[in-house]
């Protein structure tokens, strides 16, 4: 008998869905300003893109349990992205010619041993990108 059975088989986060007033300026950052390619969509209501191995997702905010807006003093989510150590003020570099302001500049983050900065999004989620800078990290 399998002792392995229901929440304990799992292995992996899928794709991560964030919840949206404005699907339209979210689709146009994440496209144009991130450099995703969407995967599939349902016409404002679903995106989804690849990233990795992974799939973020766009839904329009529209079921009664989404509850309300955070306002942009408020963030209710913060995810990251891994590049490699020379890629991280290039892409900080890339965003600031993009309009896209820093939340604080790059650093080296210690005790992770990343370096990364942060920026947020037209919904005011959090995004780090971040590298490994230690060598046993």
């Amino acid at each position: 008998m399998n002792d392995i059975v229901g929440l304990q088989t799992i292995r992996n986060l899928d794709y991560t869905i964030l919840l949206c007033d404005d699907i339209d300026s979210m689709r146009v950052f994440y496209t144009e300003v991130m450099g995703f390619e969407v995967h599939r969509e349902i016409p404002g209501r679903w995106i989804e893109m690849k990233v990795g191995s992974s799939l973020i997702a766009l839904r329009l905010r529209s079921r009664p349990y989404d509850g309300a807006s955070p306002d942009a003093a408020t963030a209710s989510l913060q995810f990251a992205f891994r590049v490699p150590p020379a890629d991280v003020d290039a892409a900080a570099a890339q965003l600031a010619d993009k309009g896209i302001e820093l939340l604080e500049p790059v650093a080296d983050l210690q005790p992770f041993g990343h370096r990364a900065f942060f920026f947020t999004d037209p919904e005011h989620n959090i995004i780090e990108i971040f590298a490994d800078i230690w060598p046993d990290t």
